[in-house]
């Protein structure tokens, strides 16, 4: 998988808008985030938070895109029927994935396979600025808006840390507690 300041690979792949976008070697802000399937359940909720979120992506300066080995014509259908508006791009070979190091073994159910790992680059100028390695949707798009925040105010790049599990709860515990005690 890619790391921090690694040179984002330059790749061109179909949009759901019938055009070809380059990957990796534009300038701006550019936020690739790669899922495994359209319409399951994980994806749905990922793509939906980012389209919510389109109109703070592009008050930081930044383009949005999904990608995954779906066609087009799934991402389209896949678009329509939730009214997403982030950007789906398809990568039917893999090559973004493997370029990228968003595709590898994996354990589902229990059982090893090989896969998408859903992750999520923001990258710079052409360069990673933060990575995002095996996420969880939950809480996920606030991350990265976080990241972008901490970017524009001069923050370097680095590999965004996985939170330990329960880490949230922990953190919310003594607020909670000393809101009890001054009721």
């Amino acid at each position: 998988m890619l790391k921090a300041n690694d040179d984002a690979p330059k790749l061109t792949l179909h949009g759901d808008d019938g055009k070809v976008h380059e990957v990796g070697g534009a300038p701006g802000t550019v936020i690739v985030y790669f899922y495994p399937k359209d319409d399951t359940p994980g994806c749905t909720t990922e793509a939906k938070e980012f389209s919510v979120a389109a109109s703070r992506f592009a008050e930081a300066g930044a383009v949005v895109y999904g990608v995954s080995k779906d066609s087009v014509a799934s991402h389209c259908k896949f678009r329509d029927k939730y009214g997403l508006s982030v950007r789906l791009l398809s990568d039917p070979d893999l090559s973004a994935h493997t370029a990228f190091g968003a595709y590898g073994e994996k354990t589902m159910y229990g059982k090893k396979v090989m896969g998408t790992i859903r992750s999520t680059f923001v990258l710079r100028d052409g360069k990673v600025a933060r990575v995002f390695p095996k996420v969880k949707v939950a809480g996920h798009v606030d991350a990265v808006l976080a990241a972008l925040a901490e970017l524009a105010q001069g923050g370097g790049a680095k590999q965004a840390a996985k939170a330990p599990r329960g880490a949230k709860q922990a953190a919310k515990a003594p607020a909670a507690k000393k809101r009890r005690a001054e009721e």
